[in-house]
């Protein structure tokens, strides 16, 4: 992912701190608040990577192996392949059958609805995704949809159209780019209102070089935070413990369910920073989830 990319040079200087929560956060999380466990997935951001052979997929795995082998380190994928290509039933079905159930698939929307069309006039595209996604079945997560960059507050009516013309069952997280959503007071207020008017989640991204993005608004008792990483820099690190302690609030406040995807520039790291994530959010979240296992004699992956 290169969005909010920043130089190495400056990485120090970032202020990476997260913001306080904004006051309705809190407000919605514990208007929610049930007596049961947050439910938390971990993962990355695809599958498909060559170069975690001999890291967490054993040698000689095939890449259409891939998969399976993902699956025993990570309960969840951000699964960004299908921005780019509608799938089939075939394909989603295929993919379900290699995972256990309580793996969630999190699929984008692709950008023929998203970029190409903006949202407008997409009903057959809807339909041709909604269809192929269906074949994770019970596997299903999330879905998320990033409105092109260029939507900023005066399409406001278009996002929401497109929200309300989605079919009930289906929950959604909308992940917000344009600048001007979080620049002006009025634009932020009124867009996250009808967010949560419609019960869709809002996505914090949290990347270098667009603090602005790191908005601490949910609009759901439900978080979705995709995180971008700089190739394990000592700053990724500090990060995350900060998200794990915020995590833990939000935990304690009545969160039903965390969705947690790490990202990196140069995607070859993301499972070392994502075990990291696991185990300290074992730590002081006091869950249990499995920690992935690292194959070789390298430090980094014992």
């Amino acid at each position: 992912m290169e969005f909010g990319r920043v130089s190495q040079e400056t990485l120090d200087s970032v202020d990476f701190k997260l913001p306080p929560d904004n006051a309705e956060t809190l407000k919605l999380l514990q208007a929610h608040k049930r007596n049961v466990p947050t439910e938390i997935f971990i993962g990355c951001a695809k599958w498909g990577r060559k170069d975690w052979v001999g890291k967490i997929y054993p040698k000689g795995t095939k890449e259409g192996d891939f998969l399976n082998h993902y699956a025993r380190h990570f309960n969840s994928i951000e699964l960004n392949a299908t921005f780019y290509r509608i799938p089939t039933f075939a394909q989603t079905n295929g993919w379900k059958s290699k995972v256990g159930k309580d793996f969630r698939f999190c699929p984008k929307f692709t950008d023929q609805i998203s970029h190409i069309r903006r949202l407008k006039e997409t009903q057959k595209q809807v339909d041709q995704f909604l269809e192929g996604i269906s074949g994770f079945g019970d596997n299903l997560g999330p879905v998320f949809l990033m409105p092109h960059p260029g939507m900023g507050p005066k399409t406001i009516d278009t996002i929401e159209a497109f929200v309300k013309s989605l079919p009930k069952d289906i929950k959604l997280f909308i992940e917000l780019r344009h600048a001007q959503w979080f620049a002006d007071a009025e634009a932020s207020k009124a867009v996250f209102s009808m967010l949560e008017e419609n019960n869709v989640g809002t996505i914090i991204t949290d990347a270098s070089g667009r603090r602005d993005c790191v908005h601490m608004r949910l609009t759901t008792p439900e978080a979705f935070i995709r995180f971008v990483g700089n190739g394990l820099h000592p700053t990724d690190y500090m990060r995350v413990d900060d998200w794990v302690q915020r995590i833990k609030t939000w935990m304690e406040n009545g969160a039903q369910a965390i969705y947690f995807f790490m990202h990196q520039h140069e995607e070859i790291h993301s499972p070392e920073l994502c075990k990291y994530v696991i185990e300290q959010v074992n730590m002081h979240c006091h869950t249990n989830i499995p920690v992935p296992q690292f194959i070789g004699n390298d430090p980094l992956f014992v």
